[in-house]
């Protein structure tokens, strides 16, 4: 005789005053599943609209499958106008068909795009633009804070953490930032050639491509670059330690989120990224050297001593001046991404999307109000 957790699940179904009275017995778990979901049909097409009371008393074991099959029925069953009572003289029946809910929301009804539906779009970004901004500035306060606290007690700095963190960044990031801007400086100084020749000025690709490259382009193609790769990894690093309430188990040792996981993670975006900006810009410059020798006749000597000419310290302290700025906005972006992770995996997913989409968009508006900056003062 088979035991009592292994029984098969089975629903006694009676017309109790108009309405219906199922009565469930058996195991009604994951590894009964196809007796389970033909019985859930049975008890569906018998439902009429004055609904059921199901009672689960009798069930001698119910997983989360069981529950959640069970929760399914009465969500549609009521979304149908069709009311469904699930009731049962064991309390952990309960508990765990209060854990495993069903939100079966029904399709949105197709709507006509019009000027209205548009504005109240534009509308909507506008207010999560504001939160976003105001969300950005009280957790900026909070870094500030956490930034002081570490260096007025220096003990409560994790020079390990900035370390490895300063690693990652730059010592693994930088194969793929030299590999980016090399071949963007060779484009860059292809195309000055094929468009400078016309006027026969194919020289003046020098001073194009370095202007171009130490001014604007290494620091942002750095900046995007590390946006996409370190940025969304501190996004995950972090969701992934709110979802397993690491966080939270780090408040209640009296440690601060924020000095233990996010200053050292901005501190070693700060310190990298303009280390990157001159490798970057260096990488660019070969790469446009090159293809100016190829393409355009210009020997190395030449477009050294051209470039050195053309080329002042100014160009170059703008680029690397911008990279720290750029650093922290992607920090402080990745950082508050991660903390609003919420428990599940689509949530971790959308976060991390979002910290790499505001994070480039933020670099390049920074990028360009150092560029108005910096063309005000003639520098």
């Amino acid at each position: 005789m088979a035991s009592l957790d292994t029984a098969e699940p089975q629903a006694t179904i009676r017309e109790d005053a108009g309405a219906l009275a199922v009565a469930l017995a058996g195991s009604w778990s994951a590894d009964r599943a196809p007796r389970i979901e033909q019985l859930i049909g049975e008890i569906a097409e018998s439902l009429t609209t004055a609904g059921a009371r199901i009672d689960l008393s009798n069930v001698t074991r119910l997983d989360t499958l069981g529950a959640y099959v069970l929760n399914r029925l009465k969500a549609r069953q009521e979304r149908d106008g069709v009311a469904i009572e699930l009731v049962s003289s064991r309390p952990e029946h309960g508990i765990l068909l209060a854990e495993v809910q069903v939100h079966d929301d029904p399709p949105k009804p197709h709507r006509h795009v019009g000027i209205v539906d548009i504005l109240v779009d534009i509308g909507e970004g506008v207010v999560r633009f504001g939160r976003d901004m105001v969300g950005g500035a009280m957790f900026l306060g909070e870094v500030v804070v956490g930034s002081v606290s570490v260096v007025l007690g220096p003990r409560k700095f994790r020079g390990p953490s900035l370390v490895n963190q300063i690693e990652l960044i730059a010592f693994n990031g930088a194969p793929i930032i030299m590999l980016i801007s090399f071949l963007v400086g060779c484009i860059v100084a292809q195309q000055g050639i094929f468009q400078l020749q016309q006027f026969g000025a194919s020289a003046f690709v020098v001073n194009l491509t370095g202007i171009l490259i130490l001014r604007e382009l290494a620091v942002l193609l750095t900046s995007i670059m590390i946006a996409g790769r370190s940025g969304s990894a501190f996004t995950a690093e972090i969701g992934s330690m709110k979802m397993r309430e690491e966080i939270d188990a780090l408040r209640v040792m009296g440690l601060d989120p924020i000095e233990v996981l996010v200053v050292p993670r901005i501190l070693a975006l700060i310190i990298s990224l303009p280390i990157l900006t001159f490798i970057s810009a260096m990488a660019g410059l070969v790469g446009a050297g090159l293809v100016s020798w190829l393409y355009g006749g210009i020997g190395v000597d030449t477009f050294l001593a051209r470039l050195q000419s053309v080329i002042t310290w100014k160009h170059f302290a703008v680029g690397l001046i911008k990279a720290p700025f750029m650093a922290f906005v992607i920090g402080l972006i990745a950082s508050i991404e991660g903390l609003a992770v919420k428990g599940s995996a689509e949530s971790l997913g959308r976060q991390v999307t979002a910290s790499v989409v505001k994070a480039i968009f933020m670099v390049i508006v920074v990028d360009g109000l150092f560029a108005m900056f910096f063309a005000s003062i003639a520098f």
